[in-house]
C-alpha cells in the first residue's frame, strides 16, 4: 500500500534488508507493461524542484489524457537518502524521451535550476549531493543489478536529451532543455561502485 515501508523492493522484486518505501502513482496500472530482459538502462535525474512534495504534485500531473498518466521517474531518493518508489520498474515510466522503454528512472531531489529552469543565467547547478542520497543510490544500483542481468548501461538525463531551447529571458539564445544530474553529480565515485558502463559516446 501507499506510505507503507516495504522490504527492498525491485519492480516486483521484493527482498530483505534494505527498506525502500512504495507510494506508487496513481496512474501507475495504466503505463505500459514490459519484460524485465528490455531493461539495460538506468538513468540518473534530479528533480530540479526544491522537496520531494513539489516533485510528488508534478509526477501526479496528468500530461498526456489519452491514457491519463504523467511524467515521472521509477525511484525518488531525498536528500537524507530515504528511497521512494513511485512506478514499478515492469511499467515504462515517462522520464527520457526516446529511452523509456528500455530504462529505469532514478530521480534525486535537488533544486537544480530552479525556478526559471531555462533562464540563460542560471544554467549550472549549484546545489551539492548529499552523502546520504549518494549512499542510498549506490545500494538502490546493486539492487537493480541483482534484480535484472540485462542492465548494463548508465547516463545522466542531460547525455540522453540534447535539445536546445530558447531562453526564458533571451529568445535568441538557446539553452539545453535539461541539464541534470549536472557538473556537481559524482560521476568518478558512481562508475567505481556500480557494475554498469557509462552510456556511449557520453562519458569517458
Amino acid at each position: 500500500m501507499p506510505g507503507v515501508r516495504v522490504s527492498r523492493q525491485v519492480g516486483s522484486v521484493s527482498t530483505a534488508p534494505h527498506g525502500y518505501r512504495c507510494r506508487l502513482l496513481p496512474y501507475t496500472a495504466r503505463l505500459a507493461s514490459r519484460p524485465a530482459g528490455d531493461i539495460d538502462l538506468v538513468v540518473i535525474h534530479c528533480t530540479e524542484l526544491p522537496d520531494l512534495t513539489m516533485a510528488r504534485d508534478f509526477a501526479e500531473r496528468i500530461h498526456y489524457p489519452s491514457n491519463a498518466t504523467g511524467n515521472s521517474g521509477h525511484y525518488y531518493i531525498d536528500r537524507d537518502g530515504m528511497v521512494e518508489l513511485w512506478v514499478t520498474t515492469d511499467r515504462i515510466a515517462q522520464h527520457t524521451r526516446g529511452y523509456n522503454e528500455r530504462s529505469i528512472g532514478v530521480e534525486l531531489i535537488n533544486t537544480g535550476r530552479f525556478p526559471d529552469w531555462l533562464h540563460s543565467g542560471s544554467q549550472e547547478m549549484t546545489e551539492p549531493y548529499q552523502e546520504p542520497q549518494i549512499e542510498a543510490l549506490l545500494i538502490l544500483l546493486d539492487d537493480l543489478q541483482e534484480a535484472y542481468g540485462s542492465l548494463k548501461w548508465i547516463a545522466g538525463h542531460e547525455d540522453l536529451d540534447r535539445e536546445r531551447v530558447p531562453a526564458s529571458d533571451q529568445p535568441g539564445t538557446e539553452v539545453y532543455r535539461k541539464r541534470d544530474p549536472g557538473s556537481l553529480f559524482p560521476w568518478d565515485r558512481v562508475l567505481a561502485a556500480a557494475r554498469v558502463s557509462p552510456w556511449p559516446k557520453t562519458r569517458g
